[in-house]
C-alpha cells in the first residue's frame, strides 16, 4: 500500500525542477506572441456538463471521457476539448456581440485513452479562438499567428499542414454517401488506407468518377502546386469553392511572410466533426504526432445558442516541451534562483537575503549543516543558479 501512494495512475505524471522550469518558459514565450495580437486570455471551468461534449457536438467520443455525476445526478465530465467551452462561454456572455471577439487560454484537458496508445491522458494545451470573423483574414491570422508563436518559443524547422474539410464533404455530398459511409470513409483516407477506401466505395452504388474523385483525395498533399490539380478534379461546386478558399488564404500568408512553413494536405480530415472549413496541423521532427491543430467551425457556436463563424487552433504544450528538448532547442529560462547558506550570524544572513530578494532574486536562506559539496549538488539537481556561502 504504502508504495503504491507515491505512485501516479496510468496516463499521468510529476513534473518538477527543469523540465518544470522549461515548461513555464516555453508556456510564456508562446503566450507572448498570442497576447501581441490582441487576445485575451480567458477561463473555463475543468469540467462541464455531459452535453458540451455530446456527439451532437462533434467532439471527443464518449467512451474517452472521464464521467461523473454531482449530487443532483447530472452527468459532468472533465473537459476533453477547450474550444466548446470556449463555444459554450461566448454564446453564455457574448450572446448580442457583433464585433469578433479574440480569446486565448491555457489549462489541462483529460482524455481516457486506452493504456496501450502510450499517451498521456492529462495534457497541457494553450490555444486561440478568434469568434465572428468568416473572412479569410480571419483564417490566415490564425495560422500565421501559429507559426510566430512556435518560432517564438524556439522551434526552428516545423511545417504547417493546411487542408480542407469542406473539400472532402463536397465530395462526399456529390456522391450521395450517407454518413455512416462517410465517417467510414473518413478513416480510411486520414490514416491512406486507399485499398480500404476502395473496397468500401465500390460496394457503394456511386459512379466511378466520384469514386476517382474521393480515392484522389490521398494524393492532394505538397506544396501550392496540388490546389490546381485539386481544383481540377473537384466534380461540385462546394469543393471548388472550397480549393479556391484555400488560395486566398495562402495568398495572406504570402503577405504575412510565413508561407515557407506551409504546406497543404487534403486527405487531413479531423477527428473533431464540428470542423467545417479549413483545417491545420503543425509537425516538427522529434513528435510523434502533431504538437498544434486547428481550423475553422462556423456552426458550433449555434449549437449553443449563438450562431456565429469561428476559428481556432490548440498546440500540445507537453508535446512542444518534448521536441524542443530532443531538438536541442528549447529556450534557457531566466534562472534568478539564489541558495544562501550561513553558519552563525542569523540576522546579518537575513539582511543579505531581503538585498537579494529586493534585487528580484529568489532567494533561499539556509543554515548550513551538511558538506559544501552536498548542497552544490542539491542546488544544481533544484534548479538554482547560484550557491552563496556566507
Amino acid at each position: 500500500m504504502g508504495k503504491r501512494l507515491v505512485h501516479t495512475p496510468e496516463g499521468v505524471r510529476d513534473i518538477y525542477g527543469k523540465e518544470y522550469a522549461n515548461k513555464q518558459n516555453i508556456q510564456r514565450l508562446f503566450s507572448d506572441k498570442l497576447h501581441s495580437y490582441g487576445y485575451q486570455d480567458i477561463q473555463t471551468p475543468t469540467f462541464e456538463f455531459f452535453d458540451v461534449f455530446s456527439r451532437e457536438i462533434g467532439t471527443t467520443p464518449s467512451k474517452e471521457l472521464y464521467k461523473f455525476f454531482d449530487k443532483e445526478g447530472n452527468t459532468l465530465v472533465l473537459r476533453p476539448d477547450f474550444t466548446p467551452s470556449i463555444a459554450r462561454c461566448a454564446a453564455k456572455y457574448f450572446i448580442d456581440e457583433r464585433i469578433p471577439l479574440r480569446f486565448c487560454y491555457l489549462g489541462n484537458n483529460f482524455i481516457n485513452t486506452g493504456n496501450l496508445q502510450g499517451k498521456l491522458k492529462e495534457t497541457t494545451q494553450m490555444g486561440a479562438e478568434l469568434l465572428g470573423d468568416a473572412s479569410p483574414e480571419a483564417d490566415a491570422e490564425m495560422i500565421a499567428m501559429l507559426v510566430e508563436a512556435l518560432l517564438n518559443s524556439g522551434l526552428k524547422e516545423f511545417q504547417v499542414s493546411v487542408g480542407q474539410i469542406d473539400y472532402f464533404k463536397g465530395l462526399c455530398a456529390h456522391a450521395q454517401l450517407d454518413e455512416e459511409t462517410e465517417f467510414a470513409l473518413r478513416e480510411f483516407i486520414s490514416s491512406r488506407n486507399g485499398f480500404g477506401a476502395q473496397e468500401l466505395l465500390l460496394d457503394k452504388n456511386i459512379p466511378e468518377q466520384s469514386i476517382q474523385a474521393l480515392l484522389g483525395v490521398t494524393s492532394l498533399f505538397g506544396t501550392c502546386e496540388i490546389l490546381d490539380k485539386a481544383l481540377e478534379a473537384a466534380d461540385n461546386e462546394r469543393s471548388q469553392k472550397a480549393i479556391e478558399r484555400l488560395k486566398q488564404v495562402y495568398e495572406l500568408l504570402k503577405i504575412y511572410g510565413v508561407d515557407q512553413y506551409i504546406s497543404f494536405d487534403l486527405a487531413m480530415v479531423s477527428k473533431y466533426n464540428y470542423y467545417t472549413g479549413i483545417i491545420f496541423n503543425a509537425y516538427t521532427y522529434q513528435a510523434g504526432s502533431a504538437i498544434a491543430k486547428g481550423g475553422r467551425y462556423d456552426n458550433l457556436l449555434e449549437k449553443f445558442g449563438k450562431p456565429a463563424p469561428a476559428t481556432g487552433f490548440v498546440v500540445m504544450i507537453d508535446d512542444l516541451v518534448t521536441a524542443l528538448t530532443r531538438q536541442k532547442n528549447c529556450p534557457e529560462p531566466e534562472n534568478r534562483q539564489l541558495l544562501l547558506l550561513y553558519t552563525k550570524d542569523f540576522g546579518s544572513a537575513l539582511a543579505r537575503a531581503k538585498e537579494y530578494r529586493k534585487q528580484g532574486y529568489s532567494t533561499v536562506l539556509m543554515k548550513q549543516e551538511q558538506p559544501k559539496e552536498q548542497y552544490t549538488k542539491f542546488a544544481a539537481d533544484n534548479n538554482f543558479s547560484k550557491v552563496i556561502f556566507l
